[in-house]
């Protein structure tokens, strides 16, 4: 079986004026979900030695893996007869199109086919805790997009609440629009003055977010400071709730988790040391291994496999791909539509 080439797309209205220098390099554009995935997945695969090739333009053969808002841009693209499309999904809708999608959530899988687990990345340049905070316990920090935190979190009474309990509430929160790296807040990366993290988009349980990461929990593992998190199934399937992160599910809930943290050392120190368990696991190395799996032993053979077709099987598989999309697409809207009804 001959290796294909494989290629890293970004198309060229997308295609950074700037590169950072290496993978772990402090650089805005690792906020972003399109550089983040593809643009730091090939400079890592790079740095191992593995052979890969970053494009502005879209081949016409062999393996071609884009983010999935380089292709919200584009006309609709469809795989040629030599070419498999490889849809890096993040956050967006799967790509109907793409003969594989990789997803940042493992439960995620089970909703559309094929798709493969890759865990994202973890903080590029991660500053952990400073040390010689001791057990100090004052900053309450949240790194992230406007987006991803929960209103109540946003209001100058959470702020005041914290305040009350001698706590001081440290967000870095950008609101910048996901084709806009230029003005993000680049201190994303520094824990070093961080006692605690704090990252909830919504109370309840309603919503698992089954297609957002456990890149919140990563990062404060590594960081090596407590998280508390909300109810989210990638959480759940990386760590264990209540053993190496807190998980809450109301405000009431929060403050007492952050009560308890600020008044017991014993608790913080065995959250963190049961996470020290876990590192080895989020390493940039391990994951590079996924990739390497993915691409040499998944990917290669999808490939070889696509080629061999005739092109009119071949137009039968993405029309069919189509169809079934529009069908997931529509029983979520209707799924959605019934929940706000019954939220209301």
């Amino acid at each position: 079986m001959i290796q294909p080439h494989i290629y890293f797309y970004i198309p060229q209205d997308l295609f950074p004026l700037e590169k950072p220098k290496n993978f772990n390099e402090n650089w805005r554009g690792f906020g972003l979900g399109i550089y983040a995935w593809t643009l730091q997945t090939y400079l890592r695969l790079k740095a191992d030695g593995f052979p890969c090739e970053l494009v502005n333009y879209l081949p016409q053969s062999g393996i071609v893996l884009t983010h999935r808002n380089c292709l919200s841009i584009q006309k609709s693209i469809k795989p040629g007869q030599n070419l498999l499309l490889i849809c890096i999904k993040a956050e967006s809708d799967f790509y109907p199109y793409a003969q594989l999608h990789v997803v940042q959530n493992p439960e995620e899988t089970a909703t559309f086919n094929p798709t493969y687990y890759i865990p994202h990345w973890t903080q590029p340049g991660l500053i952990p805790r400073d040390y010689q905070r001791g057990e100090r316990f004052e900053n309450i920090v949240f790194f992230g997009h406007l987006n991803n935190l929960a209103p109540e979190l946003l209001s100058d009474e959470w702020k005041n609440t914290l305040s009350q309990l001698g706590l001081n509430w440290c967000p870095i929160i950008n609101n910048n629009h996901w084709t806009d790296y230029q003005s993000i807040d680049p201190r994303w990366n520094d824990y070093s003055q961080a006692d605690a993290v704090v990252a909830i988009r919504s109370f309840g349980k309603e919503n698992k977010y089954i297609n957002k990461p456990a890149t919140k929990l990563f990062n404060a593992w590594l960081a090596g400071v407590p998280a508390v998190l909300g109810y989210e199934s990638a959480y759940r399937a990386e760590g264990i709730p209540n053993f190496n992160y807190l998980e809450v599910t109301s405000l009431n809930e929060l403050l007492f988790a952050l009560r308890q943290l600020k008044s017991n050392r014993t608790i913080r120190q065995y959250l963190i040391r049961n996470s020290q368990s876990k590192l080895n696991q989020i390493h940039w190395d391990k994951i590079i291994k996924k990739w390497r799996y993915f691409l040499e032993q998944i990917a290669t053979v999808a490939f070889d496999e696509w080629c061999s077709k005739p092109r009119r099987v071949q137009n039968m598989i993405l029309e069919s791909r189509y169809l079934s999309w529009m069908i997931n697409r529509g029983k979520s809207k209707i799924l959605s539509s019934t929940f706000k009804k019954i939220s209301q």
